[in-house]
């Protein structure tokens, strides 16, 4: 499970960042998340849905123990993400569209990497690694060097990176993004996988088509405000527009003149 709750992070701002920002803008610093709380439960898929610079990759990242939050709390499966962010690491997975994968390394050894670094013992690394391999079908360049694969391919060795350890919770801040229809249809079956083994799972998108896949719970985030939280069938009953894309433009509009 993941709890969050009146999370809020703000970042100090450059005078040439300030600059940017336009005439009007008088303050050093931006809230990027704006006391945001939701709850995400296992078995299910909670989608964080938001333009981009929305908030919801800030968010995540917040999650995952890699920002702190400037205010509020995160828990997850029970530790909270501050006071114990080792525990959390061990527990969570994170993938996102930017692999961040060491060019010079092998399939192979990032995951052998990965897996120790997890303290997996050898045999349920070697068993879990061979079960990942062929599912995602990386045995064909498991001892390739990564700098020659691509865009598809590393992919399918980040989502290895990211399950070896077999998380309960697994992040996926925009995972599809750039990815062919065949890549992005092995990462939509591996999130559908994630929900029928009863992995707590977060996913983050723009893309309405894969809202409408995936979605048993639904946020909407918009200039750093929490301005839907609700489930993804309460969200489809109460539109007033025809198509998804069209509410989602309804609903952020609405929230500029709560929250301007």
């Amino acid at each position: 499970m993941i709890d969050v709750n009146n999370l809020t992070k703000t970042f100090s701002l450059s005078r040439k960042q300030q600059k940017e920002m336009g005439e009007g803008f008088r303050s050093s610093t931006i809230d990027a998340v704006k006391d945001v709380s939701f709850r995400c439960q296992p078995g299910r898929i909670f989608t964080l849905l938001g333009p981009n610079g929305a908030g919801k990759t800030t968010t995540l990242r917040m999650i995952a123990t890699i920002l702190k939050p400037t205010g509020g709390t995160i828990s997850v499966a029970g530790f909270d993400t501050v006071r114990n962010g080792q525990d959390v690491r061990r527990r969570l997975g994170f993938l996102t569209g930017s692999t961040g994968l060491y060019d010079r390394l092998t399939p192979n050894e990032v995951i052998d990497y990965f897996g120790k670094l997890n303290e997996m013992d050898a045999g349920t690394l070697r068993t879990r690694k061979e079960e990942l391999f062929s599912l995602l079908g990386i045995h064909e360049f498991a001892n390739r060097r990564i700098s020659g694969f691509s865009t598809g391919m590393k992919q399918k060795v980040s989502i290895a990176r990211t399950m070896i350890h077999d998380p309960e919770v697994v992040v996926f801040d925009e995972p599809t993004s750039g990815l062919d229809v065949i890549a992005a249809k092995g990462i939509i079956d591996l999130i559908r996988n994630c929900r029928l083994q009863q992995k707590t799972v977060i996913f983050s998108t723009h893309i309405m088509s894969e809202v409408n896949m995936l979605s048993d719970d639904l946020a909407i985030i918009h200039k750093g405000n929490l301005i839907y939280n609700n489930t993804f069938e309460q969200f489809k009953a109460g539109m007033q527009e025809s198509t998804l894309e069209d509410e989602f433009i309804r609903v952020a509009q609405q929230s500029e003149t709560v929250n301007p």
